[in-house]
C-alpha cells in the first residue's frame, strides 16, 4: 500500500489538488479514473467484490482461487483508501462504510444531477458551436472534439460520421462547398 499511495507521484499530486467536495464530482471521478488506469486498477471500480470461494462438501478450496480473491480484497482496500483520501471529511465519513464499487454507486447516485447539468449544458455548447471569424480551423475542430469526447465520457457517444457532420456544419461560410 505504501508504494501504491506515499511513493508515487501522481498520486501525491492527486492527493494535493483535487478533494470531492460535492459540486466538482464529474472532475474528481474523471481523475480518480486515470490514475486508476496507470496502476491497472479501474476494474475495482466497476465491479463489487465477488463472493468469497466456497468448497462443495467434502472438497477444499483452490489455493489459486482463496489467492484471487484475497487479491481482489487487497486491491479494492487500496482503491477505497485512495477515494477516501481524496474526499472532504464529510463526504468520507457518510461513505467510509462502503467498498470502492458501492463507494462509487452511491456517489454517483449522489451528484446524477450535476451529470445531466453537464451533458445539457455540452449538447447545447456543442450544437450552438460555430467556427469564429479569424478562428483556425484546427482550434475549432479541437473545440468540437473536446464537445463530442465529453459526450462519450459522459455516457452519450457520438457515432464518427454524425460527428464529421456536425463539424462541417459547424465551420464557417467559407467552407460550404467543402459541405
Amino acid at each position: 500500500m505504501t508504494t501504491l499511495v506515499e511513493n508515487n507521484s501522481i498520486f501525491k499530486s492527486f492527493f494535493e489538488k483535487q478533494k470531492l467536495t460535492g459540486p466538482n464530482f464529474i472532475g474528481w471521478y474523471r481523475k480518480l479514473c486515470l490514475v486508476l488506469l496507470i496502476k491497472d486498477k479501474e476494474n475495482y471500480l466497476e465491479h463489487p467484490i465477488p463472493a468469497a470461494p466456497v468448497a462443495p462438501p467434502g472438497q477444499q478450496v483452490l489455493p489459486a482461487a482463496l489467492a484471487a480473491h484475497a487479491a481482489w480484497v487487497k486491491g479494492q482496500k487500496e482503491v477505497v483508501v485512495l477515494m477516501l483520501l481524496t474526499m472532504d471529511l464529510e463526504i468520507q465519513q457518510n461513505l467510509a462504510h462502503l467498498g470502492a464499487y458501492g463507494m462509487l454507486q452511491e456517489l454517483k447516485a449522489m451528484y446524477s444531477k450535476q451529470a445531466e447539468q453537464e451533458l445539457l449544458q455540452t449538447v447545447r455548447e456543442f450544437h450552438t458551436s460555430k467556427q469564429e471569424e479569424g478562428q483556425s480551423v484546427s482550434s475549432h475542430v479541437l473545440k468540437m472534439k473536446g464537445y463530442i469526447e465529453n459526450l462519450e465520457r459522459l455516457g452519450q457517444p457520438v457515432g464518427q460520421n454524425l460527428a464529421v457532420s456536425l463539424i462541417l456544419v459547424s465551420l464557417n461560410k467559407d467552407f460550404d462547398s467543402f459541405v
